[in-house]
């Protein structure tokens, strides 16, 4: 255990050179170190919060699970996988339909506490198993329209928001996307961050924004938690959001390893374990799930400092920051017209990305099969299907990921035994 916190100093730990790197095991002095923690901090803000805002949950509670779930996290994996965890977009849909239905928070909490169990198993699994078994369960057609569909679910929601102050909402998108490219570096990497902030002063100037909670506030206190509420019907919302996290946090892993130049193969069943129970804390405790973040990928990427010591001091800042009441009261006043811009993209964004695992992997829709599916699967979750058989809800979600498994699956059984599809036709190029 004393082994796994030291770090050796990388060079005088205070100088790097062009394409110089900091290996995990490595660390700069202290002081530098906890400047790159707090970077990390800043760079999951943004995206983080909205998911706690968007659903009703605390904002305090849930910085609060991310910073347990970090640690949690490099403990299981040992120190060698660097990684922060925020908040799960894949989450907002069903906590949104939970809470629609007024089922309460405590039943979304309990199922973000099995899908945390699920995925944890999920871990063990390919831990001892191996992760070959994922690409056979989950190709590329499969896993890119489950996470698409997270994201293309939730437009309706964002139309809502946008509606409630338009003209808030269009500030707010156009300062995400002008950040963007008009800085590089750090700054244009924090363009949600830096966009809900001109946004939320824009609203204020409007009127927009109410204060009354913050004065009641106190500077130091504990997050408010709350235990889960056993619901089983609610669970088909959220077991696809399983499937979801496996693919966050493989590809958290190989965009690591790409960037190390190291073999983290072996670590794919460990961080799928770890997000598994930090998911499953943060349910059982009144926080929102878990997964690996870009934002932090994308620090690691423009700093080259690799080190697991700067996500311990990312862990420590964000515990300090949901000790604060007062800083989550303030969180909690960001208006509706502010959510409404900023999602109008990152709900946008996440349904792309479903879209990018395709094209990154070179599926081809000019076969049937894999149009066919995929077709079928994004119209259900973007028209919102939904039915209940016996009191169990299933949404646009759960329909869309059920059908594209089982048509995928057993329409190729179906075509390799008729002899439509060749024994051996693979699932991507």
């Amino acid at each position: 255990m004393k082994n796994l916190f030291t770090w050796s100093l990388h060079g005088d730990g205070k100088k790097l050179q062009p394409g110089e790197v900091v290996e995990p095991d490595e660390r700069l002095t202290w002081a530098r170190t906890a400047g790159i923690g707090a970077q990390h901090v800043i760079a999951m803000f943004g995206a983080t919060f909205l998911v706690p805002i968007l659903t009703g949950f605390d904002p305090s509670t849930t910085l609060f699970f991310t910073a347990m779930s970090t640690a949690l996290f490099l403990l299981i994996n040992r120190n060698v996988l660097p990684s922060y965890l925020g908040s799960s977009f894949g989450f907002i849909a069903p906590i949104t339909a939970v809470t629609t239905a007024n089922k309460g928070i405590a039943v979304a909490s309990f199922g973000i506490m099995i899908t945390g169990i699920l995925l944890a198993l999920v871990g063990v699994l390919v831990h001892y198993a191996g992760a070959k078994w994922i690409d056979i369960i989950m190709p590329p057609v499969v896993n890119g329209a489950i996470v698409a569909i997270i994201g293309f679910n939730l437009a309706p929601s964002v139309w809502t928001n946008f509606q409630a102050a338009p003209d808030t909402a269009v500030v707010t998108l156009l300062a995400v996307l002008l950040v963007a490219v008009l800085f590089k570096g750090l700054i244009g990497r924090l363009n949600i961050l830096i966009g809900v902030l001109i946004g939320y002063i824009y609203a204020c100037i409007r009127g927009q924004v109410d204060f009354s909670a913050i004065a009641g506030a106190g500077w130091i206190g504990f997050p408010k938690f709350h235990l889960p509420q056993a619901d089983f019907s609610i669970l088909p919302m959220f077991i696809p959001v399983v499937l979801v996290l496996v693919a966050e946090n493989v590809g958290h892993v190989k965009s690591v390893a790409q960037m190390t130049g190291r073999d983290y193969d072996n670590q794919i069943g460990t961080a799928l374990m770890a997000d598994g129970l930090g998911t499953t804390l943060a349910g059982f405790g009144g926080g929102s799930g878990t997964t690996t973040y870009g934002e932090n990928i994308g620090v690691m990427a423009a700093t080259k400092v690799y080190s697991t010591a700067a996500y311990w001091c990312a862990a420590a800042f964000a515990l300090i920051l949901s000790l604060c009441p007062k800083f989550g009261a303030v969180i909690n006043t960001i208006p509706a017209g502010v959510l409404g811009g900023v999602t109008t993209l990152l709900y946008g964004m996440i349904g792309m990305i479903g879209i990018r695992i395709w094209v990154e992997n070179k599926v081809n829709f000019d076969k049937p099969l894999n149009i066919m599916v995929a077709a079928i699967t994004m119209i259900i979750a973007i028209g919102q299907f939904a039915f209940t058989v016996n009191g169990i809800s299933f949404n646009g979600i759960a329909i869309g990921t059920i059908v594209i498994l089982v048509a995928y699956h057993g329409l190729k059984a179906i075509g390799k035994a008729t002899g439509t599809i060749e024994k051996n036709d693979p699932d991507i190029l």
